[in-house]
């Protein structure tokens, strides 16, 4: 497990200058997005209110579309070295889900906690050069025409102002920077209370509860005496998660007692288990609100400071990379000079509606949990719904992420329009173009160079036809290959004006003039 330790992140902010994104908050989200900017070439600094690392578990998955997008990076692998376990599907309210048919190289959840995912997105950080200021509170900010000024506060109470380009709230639920923005976070409060801990097992005589225990899917089938199960996690410690009668009503801030927990694995599966120590524990609801607008002037807001869920079926740690792997090139673009009109608001217009759903899904989920008769009788519809193959699909593309398919709007409809390239190795800030390196449009596309690769031998819809994808791997234009012109419209609508001037030799001849390939 992550220690929590981390001092050599430490950064007087007084040292920090020239920065043109200041992100407040240092979890996945926050560090994803400090990670693209850099790559992209935009100089980022974040800020986090706590001075290390927690080393508390907290979400403890990766779904197939986060994976697919570390992996572009080459960051899954050392990521699957530090996992816990891989599971082959996902669930819908405790309803099994299979993810073997789903269009990706990674048809199964990575069971990681989350502070193995920050403690490895932080060492990028470190290696990248990239100011991680600990124990540094954002306590205000004003922004004008040109850029944000922040005041950040250490624990002695001194105080440090960092002045950027752009500022990132990606703050979690109790977000700073979207009540200072006074941006509305419409939605309901929480009806239902659940808790969640780390604890130490006493071992048991037959063995079961050990590290070695492999992971079940939970069972969440509505039962009066509430809801409990757990997952081993590693050396010695488990997760648990709980929510009954004592639950319910509770302080969201008051602490989770021993009895609280005792009571909890008294009801979970298996045999009985013995509590030898609890490390963390914290309180949680279904509260479900999303932010108004995602941006403001030159504050944006991802993650859980866009958007909170009720934990069902394991989206938000994944919601808020994916949130950050959608703003990174564009801002990045922004910053860089190239970005056309409007680029950046496409930021809230794509991942607003995601969001969205993402709360809709969480809240049908919990109601599927309660022991009320009328929902009972709708999860029993359901469980065999889900028993047909095309149903069970549909769902598990939902929750795993891969069904996503973003408007493109000027460009003609095409099955693959919108909708992600798989496994396409894209490095970050930079679009592609699949299509052949003879065909009229490389020459169309060849005077955005420096934003834009050919990829050897990357595949095509089909013969004849060209794909350009977006630096999320995304396709925001699909046709045939001499479609000079609708390309050249949507290089413009989503790469801007190129490098180079383009004339009508460039938009129209097929001379084989290639460019540069992804590397």
């Amino acid at each position: 497990m992550d220690t929590g330790t981390d001092a050599d992140t430490i950064t007087d902010a007084d040292t920090v200058t020239d920065i043109e994104v200041l992100i407040a908050g240092a979890g996945p989200t926050g560090l994803l997005l400090a990670c693209e900017l850099r790559l992209a070439g935009v100089r980022a600094a974040v800020a986090e209110r706590l001075p290390r690392r927690s080393g508390q578990s907290k979400a403890l998955n990766l779904q197939p579309r986060t994976a697919e997008i570390l992996d572009c990076r080459g960051w899954l692998a050392p990521l699957l070295d530090r996992s816990l376990t891989l599971l082959p599907g996902g669930h819908f309210a405790g309803l099994p889900l299979d993810y073997a048919a789903l269009d990706t190289a990674f048809p199964h959840q990575v069971g990681i906690p989350q502070a193995r995912v920050e403690e490895f997105l932080e060492s990028r950080l470190a290696q990248y050069g990239v100011p991680v200021l600990r124990g540094r509170e954002l306590t205000s900010f004003r922004q004008d025409a040109e850029a944000v000024t922040a005041t950040l506060r250490t624990p002695d109470g001194t105080e440090h102002t960092v002045r950027a380009r752009y500022l990132v709230g990606a703050d979690g639920g109790r977000s700073t920077v979207r009540r200072l923005l006074g941006m509305p976070f419409p939605g309901r409060d929480g009806r239902i209370g659940m808790a969640v801990a780390d604890v130490e097992l006493a071992p048991t005589g037959d063995g079961s509860g050990g590290p070695d225990e492999p992971w079940q899917l939970p069972d969440l089938a509505p039962d009066p005496a509430g809801v409990a199960f757990l997952l081993p996690l590693g050396d010695g410690v488990h997760r648990l998660t709980f929510g009954g009668p004592e639950q319910q009503n509770a302080d969201r801030d008051a602490p989770v007692t021993d009895d609280e927990v005792r009571g909890a694995l008294a009801r979970c599966p298996g045999p009985r288990r013995e509590l030898r120590r609890l490390r963390w524990a914290s309180r949680f609801t279904d509260a479900s609100r999303q932010a108004e607008r995602y941006a403001e002037g030159r504050v944006l807001l991802a993650g859980d400071a866009a958007h909170i869920h009720a934990p069902a079926g394991g989206q938000g740690l994944n919601l808020g990379m994916q949130d950050a792997f959608n703003l990174g090139w564009k801002l990045a673009a922004t910053l860089r000079g190239w970005a056309p009109d409007g680029l950046l608001a496409t930021y809230h217009d794509e991942r607003h509606p995601v969001g969205a759903r993402v709360l809709a899904n969480t809240r049908a989920q919990v109601v599927l949990t309660l022991p009320d008769p009328d929902a009972m009788v709708v999860r029993d519809l359901l469980t065999d719904l889900l028993t047909e193959p095309q149903a069970n699909r549909r769902v598990a593309a939902m929750i795993a992420g891969t069904d996503i398919r973003y408007p493109m709007p000027g460009a003609p409809d095409h099955p693959l329009l919108g909708a992600r390239v798989p496994g396409l190795p894209l490095p970050a800030g930079r679009g592609a173009l699949l299509t052949d390196a003879a065909s009229a449009a490389t020459s169309t596309a060849k005077p955005w160079a420096d934003r834009v690769d050919r990829p050897d031998g990357a595949p095509v819809a089909a013969e004849g036809e060209a794909l350009l994808v977006r630096p999320d791997g995304y396709v925001c234009w699909a046709g045939r290959d001499d479609d000079t012109q609708g390309l050249h419209a949507a290089l413009i609508r989503w790469f801007g004006t190129p490098a180079t001037p383009t004339t009508d030799h460039d938009h129209h001849d097929g001379s084989g003039c290639s460019l540069p390939s992804a590397t």
